[in-house]
């Protein structure tokens, strides 16, 4: 009696030795083919530049040993003539462009964010679809379009020119405010779709419960609506900051390639001057600054339920 109950106890319970080989052959089924897609495409690529930013320049651009930090002192600016901030100005001129674009999308975006989740529902589904349009067309023809739109016989230039901003006849590209201009219009719906996510799900109560406390509108915001858009607004400007650092298409022709950015130091390297250390090492200091700011973005929405980057 005793040895049929003792028997029908352990009737129901799982062996634990086939537990675990069970779970792991459902892993390997499940997620196995995107561990070795990412293990081969990513990992192995990037372990391969993170390797050659170390070795050394051949005199026909082959890569050889030994392995050296000559590379990463050059990109500071430690020469064998000395002292040169060539490449210390591109890089710091890189994370200008990159800052300058992500605080002026931020101008742009919070109201337009605010804006689409104040309209109707009927009307929202539209809104972002004309935010997103752009994305419908290649980078480089929407650079080529506007230097049509800023051209001297373009309407824009024409209605510039006509409240007093410039001379007449002139183009307003090749220029900063060109540059500026084609950023900020490439990169705006980066920011402005993470951040309405975080304005739709906004407490309007705490806003409300503010104002009969006794804040005014700066206060309102800065304590009761800027706290919960905050995971929002960080994932936005991180997805226009990354991009907009790297990128030398926009730079190059709306600004009429007079000035070398990161993006155009990696393709020099990699393409013309045929130093593949160098450019890995420009990479390998790119990709730092990515990590950097992702994890940024991971101290600053840890908990707060922020969309997710990834």
């Amino acid at each position: 009696m005793h040895t049929v109950t003792r028997n029908t106890q352990h009737a129901g319970k799982p062996r634990r030795g086939f537990a675990p080989m069970g779970e792991l052959l459902r892993s390997l089924i499940t997620s196995g083919p995107s561990v070795i897609w990412l293990t081969v495409l990513l990992l192995v690529p990037l372990l391969a530049v993170a390797v050659i930013s170390f070795m050394s320049r051949g005199d026909y651009g082959e890569t050889q040993l030994p392995f050296t930090l000559d590379n990463y002192k050059r990109l500071l600016g430690f020469g064998l003539l000395g002292f040169d901030a060539l490449y210390p100005i591109i890089l710091a001129r890189s994370l200008a462009l990159g800052i300058g674009t992500a605080l002026a999308c931020v101008a742009a975006g919070l109201p337009l964010a605010f804006f689409i989740a104040r309209l109707p529902a009927r009307f929202k589904n539209l809104a972002l679809t004309l935010v997103v349009i752009p994305f419908w067309t290649n980078l480089l023809i929407r650079t080529y379009a506007w230097q049509i739109l800023l051209a001297p016989e373009g309407w824009l230039a024409r209605v510039v020119h006509a409240i007093g901003i410039g001379a007449s006849g002139e183009a307003l590209y090749p220029g900063t405010g060109a540059v500026a201009i084609g950023m900020i219009c490439d990169y705006l719906p980066f920011l402005v779709l993470p951040l309405y996510a975080s304005v739709e799900k906004l407490d309007w109560s705490l806003a409300e419960a503010a104002m009969d406390l006794g804040a005014n509108g700066a206060k309102v915001f800065r304590h009761a609506i800027l706290p919960q858009i905050m995971p929002g607004l960080i994932a936005g400007m991180i997805l226009v900051f990354l991009p907009a650092t790297g990128q030398f298409v926009i730079p190059d022709l709306l600004g009429g390639a007079k000035t070398v950015m990161l993006g155009n130091a990696i393709q020099q390297q990699f393409g013309q001057s045929r130093d593949w250390p160098f450019g890995s090492a420009i990479a390998v200091v790119a990709l730092a600054l990515v990590m950097f700011s992702l994890w940024i973005y991971a101290r600053k929405s840890s908990g707060k339920g922020g969309p997710q980057l990834l």
